[in-house]
């Protein structure tokens, strides 16, 4: 007979991974921005900030609500991200203001996806046991990754049909209902649940609980800062602009397609990223990702037909969704579950800053040279320090272990 505990984990995880789909409406913003220039007139650089705004917003709210998810459970802050993210987009599809937009889809919508990954990973983790730590958050990071999947066609079809206005009207009542129904669900597990292997009898203990206050004062956290800002600079670059990047390289305008494929790739490179980091390590993962990442930047400018161009969005969407399996499991490894979610928070900050970097250094290298030439050698050159900052961690934090005689669950 299948263990309740465990099918109410196998629930969460899927629950999850179904709000982190829903939340995965920024990786589309390339076919919205692409419909702003051509039928708004805007600038690429005014197409981006709504975008940018909504990053910094995202990583704000998780620095900020992380503690309140720890301490009130994912239930509230679920509800609160399905709210946030229809209001934004709802008012998004009631003006044609850029100033406006980036108040609506950049602040409020922004603020809502950050709501829903601080309400999706943290209790998902605590269902199960700590040396499936980086499957689990690789598993619900994907629904993220393939939200493109969706979200690419449809965004694209809707906005030729019904116009940009129409399209964000849609999703922004879709998501709000379905978020808040999802949300009800969301569930840390009970006081003394202890996650155990299927295979085993043996528990898992997680690293030593710390604070986000002692967090910030040990070195290794700053590492992780630098490399998460520095590699997803490359990656958010290629996502924001994908569409336009077809349209300037290869005179395609089935941009949409190509974020389709980086979708595939970004929710493959998460649940992959996962899993091979449990076996091989963390740090040594996320090297091989930058050097993965640098080389693909500096490939691109060669990259001139749609061939070429999908194996670029491909390997971007690869590596870049690898990150976000591993980073999460890192902190967890390092830090411990019990303060995941302010701990983990506080770390996207770097993401965000990754955000400002990339899509903007683009936008303002694409509006001055209808190229994205020297963008790509950017990002390329950025990848090669996290590379070189990866080179200082000498020894990885010790991977958890079996130990029949260790009765101590994941702390909470």
């Amino acid at each position: 007979m299948l263990d309740p505990l465990k099918s109410r984990a196998n629930g969460m995880l899927g629950i999850a991974t179904g709000i982190n789909f829903l939340a995965g409406l920024l990786y589309i913003w390339s076919v919205i921005a692409k419909g702003m220039v051509e039928k708004w007139g805007w600038t690429s650089t005014q197409a981006s900030l709504p975008y940018t705004a909504a990053l910094v917003s995202f990583v704000v709210t998780m620095a900020l609500t992380g503690r309140l998810q720890d301490r009130r459970g994912p239930r509230l802050t679920g509800t609160l991200s399905g709210i946030l993210m229809g209001l934004g987009l709802v008012l998004s599809g009631l003006t044609r203001n850029p100033t406006v937009m980036v108040l609506t889809f950049g602040v409020i919508t922004g603020a809502g996806i950050g709501l829903s990954n601080v309400s999706t990973s943290p209790p998902a983790v605590k269902w199960f046991p700590a040396s499936r730590k980086g499957m689990v958050t690789g598993l619900v990071a994907a629904g993220i990754g393939i939200a493109s999947a969706f979200y690419a066609p449809f965004t694209d079809f809707m906005i030729k049909r019904f116009g940009i206005d129409t399209t964000f009207l849609t999703l922004g009542a879709g998501i709000f209902v379905l978020v808040l129904a999802l949300a009800q669900f969301l569930k840390n597990p009970p006081a003394g649940y202890p996650p155990v292997e299927a295979t085993t009898s043996a528990q898992h203990v997680f690293a030593p609980d710390v604070d986000w206050k002692v967090m910030v004062r040990k070195l290794d956290f700053w590492r992780l800062w630098i490399m998460l800002a520095f590699s997803s600079a490359a990656g958010l670059m290629i996502i924001g602009h994908a569409a336009k990047i077809v349209k300037i390289q290869a005179n395609w305008d089935g941009g949409f397609l190509l974020v389709i494929l980086l979708a595939i790739f970004n929710a493959g490179g998460r649940i992959l990223g996962g899993w091979v980091s449990d076996r091989l390590g963390r740090i040594v993962l996320l090297r091989l990702v930058f050097l993965g990442l640098a080389a693909t930047m500096c490939l691109f400018p060669l990259f001139t037909d749609i061939p070429t161009l999908a194996v670029g969005a491909a390997l971007t969407g690869l590596f870049y969704g690898a990150l976000f399996a591993v980073f999460p499991s890192t902190v967890i490894e390092r830090y411990g579950v019990k303060n995941y979610g302010s701990n983990y928070g506080l770390l996207m900050t770097a993401w965000g800053t990754g955000g400002v970097i990339g899509p903007m250094v683009a936008a303002s290298f694409v509006d001055a040279t209808k190229s994205y030439f020297w963008a790509y050698y950017v990002a390329a050159a950025l990848c090669g320090v996290a590379v070189l900052v990866s080179l200082t961690f000498r020894k990885a934090a010790p991977a958890p272990t079996d130990d029949a005689a260790a009765l101590t669950g994941p702390a909470r």
